[in-house]
C-alpha cells in the first residue's frame, strides 16, 4: 500500500489537484443488525435482508415506527437511537471543547526570483497546544526547511511568530513555541488504553481553508501499526511504530492535528493517509494513521528538554533479507535484518558482527525485517547492555552481549 505523508497546504491549485490521490477516507457509522425484522413507516419499508431496495428512514422516526416489529427490534432501534443522539452531542462538544487549542502553522520559505528572495508561504499544517508555556506538538514535515513559522489561532483572530524549540525526523515530530499568546493547552489522553472500534475525533486545518479548522469523524481501525512515510528524492521513508489507524478523514493540512477521544483528550497526532494499494491500483478508503500520544509525548518532551532526541545506537546500517538476497550473494537464508555496511568502533563492529551477518534477536525482540530491528532499538537505551544474536554467512548462530552507544535523531 502506497502511504501518502500529507504535504502541507501550498496554493488552491495545488491541493484540488492533488486531492485526488488521497481519495475519500469513510467515516465510522454505528450499525446494528435486526435479524429477520421488518421495520414498517409512512415512508417506506425496510427489509435487513433485502439492502438493495433499502431505503433511508429518518432516525428520529425510527423509535416510533415499529408498531408492526418485535419489541426486541423496537428496544434495539431506541437503543441505536440514543446511541446516535449521544454520539452526535460529544461530536460537537469535542469540537466546541479542543478548536481553541489547535493551531495552524505555516512554513515560510525564501523564493528566489529575478528580483532577488522573498520569503513566501510555503505550505501550511496543523499544530496543538501542549502547555502554558506556548509549547506546539506538531509534524517534522510541517515545519522542515522554514525560514520562518507563523502560529494562526483558530479563531483567525490572531497571529505569532514561532521559534522551533527542536525536530525529530526519525518520528516526524517537532515543537514549535510562541510567546506571550496565552494559547489554551489540550488535554493528553492515554493512547496504551485505545480499543479498536472506539469513536474518534480528527481536528485540523484540512486544505488551509479559512474559517477554522475542519472536524471529521471515524474510529480507531486498528492499534501498534508499523508504516513507512514516503521517500524524498535523497533519503528512503522513516518507519513509524506504534501507529494508530483510524477512518476518520484526513487530509492536506491535517499534519499535526489531534486525533481526540470523546472525552475530548489527545490520543494521537494526524500524519498520514493510505493512497494506492499498488500504482495504478484502487485508491485506499477511510485508512489514516496518526502517531499513538504516549510515543509524542514523550518525544515532545525530550525536544523542550534538550532540543534534539537521543537514541541507542548499534552502528549498522541493515536491509530485509530474503531467500532471493541469500542466494545472490551467498548469505544465510534465515529471515532477519541482513547488515549491508558496519560503522567503524560502533558497538556492533566491537561485537564482531560483520557485513552479511544476519541479526534475528535483540534480548527478546525477535527481528525478521529492518522495520522490527529498527522498532526494537527504539525501545532500548543509550548505554544499555543487550544480547545480540546473528546468522552469518556460513550459517552459524552466534551470540554476544553489547553495550549499545549513542546518537542524535
Amino acid at each position: 500500500m502506497k502511504l501518502l505523508r500529507l504535504a502541507p497546504y501550498l496554493t488552491v491549485l495545488v491541493v484540488l489537484s492533488g486531492c485526488s490521490a488521497f481519495g475519500q477516507a469513510a467515516s465510522g457509522t454505528a450499525t446494528a443488525a435486526l435479524s429477520a425484522a421488518t421495520i414498517t413507516t409512512p415512508q417506506t419499508t425496510r427489509s435487513v435482508s433485502s439492502p438493495a431496495t433499502t431505503t433511508r428512514t429518518p432516525a428520529t422516526s425510527l423509535a416510533t415506527s415499529t408498531s408492526t416489529s418485535s419489541p426486541r427490534a423496537a428496544r434495539a432501534i431506541t437503543t441505536i437511537n440514543t446511541a446516535s443522539t449521544l454520539a452526535q452531542d460529544a461530536f460537537a462538544l469535542v469540537a466546541q471543547l479542543d478548536t481553541p487549542g489547535v493551531v495552524q502553522i505555516t512554513n515560510e520559505q525564501v523564493q528566489l526570483s529575478s528580483f532577488g528572495g522573498d520569503i513566501v508561504p510555503a505550505g501550511a499544517g496543523t499544530g496543538i497546544v501542549i502547555d502554558h508555556e506556548g509549547h506546539i506538538l506538531t509534524n517534522d514535515h510541517v515545519i522542515r526547511g522554514a525560514q520562518r513559522l507563523l502560529v494562526t489561532t483558530a479563531d483567525g483572530a490572531k497571529q505569532y511568530p514561532a521559534r522551533l524549540v527542536g525536530a525529530d525526523p526519525r518520528t516526524d515530530l517537532a515543537v514549535v513555541q510562541v510567546q506571550g499568546a496565552n494559547l489554551t493547552p489540550l488535554p493528553l489522553g492515554d493512547s496504551d488504553k485505545l480499543q479498536v472500534g472506539q469513536w474518534v475525533v480528527a481536528i485540523g486545518n484540512a486544505l488551509a481553508l479559512r474559517g477554522g479548522p475542519t472536524v471529521t469523524t471515524g474510529v480507531v481501525s486498528a492499534l501498534g501499526r508499523t508504516v513507512q512515510e514516503p521517500a524524498t528524492a535523497s533519503t528512503p521513508g522513516t518507519f513509524l511504530f506504534d501507529v494508530i489507524q483510524t477512518s476518520a478523514p484526513i487530509n492536506p493540512g491535517n499534519s499535526g492535528g489531534p486525533l481526540v477521544d470523546l472525552q475530548g483528550r489527545v490520543i494521537g497526532i494526524n500524519t498520514l493517509q493510505a493512497g494506492q494499494s499498488e500504482p495504478g491500483g484502487p485508491q485506499a478508503q477511510g485508512i489514516g494513521f496518526a502517531i499513538a500520544i504516549n510515543t509524542a509525548n514523550r518525544i515532545a518532551q525530550e525536544l523542550i528538554k534538550d532540543g534534539h532526541v537521543t537514541y541507542a545506537y548499534l552502528g549498522v546500517t541493515v536491509t530485509t533479507n530474503s531467500a532471493g538476497i541469500a542466494a545472490q550473494f551467498g548469505f544465510a537464508n534465515t529471515p532477519g535484518a541482513l547488515v549491508v555496511s558496519v560503522n567503524p568502533s560502533a558497538p556492533a563492529e566491537q561485537a564482531g558482527i560483520r557485513r552479511g551477518d544476519v541479526i534475528t534477536k535483540i534480548d527478546t525482540h525477535g527481528i525478521t525485517s529492518t522495520s522490527e530491528l529498527l522498532a526494537a532499538l527504539q525501545e532500548l537505551k543509550p548505554g544499555q547492555k543487550v544480547n545480540v544474536t546473528w546468522v552469518n554467512p556460513r550459517g552459524a548462530t552466534l551470540s554476544r552481549t553489547v553495550t549499545l552507544g549513542a546518537i542524535q535523531g
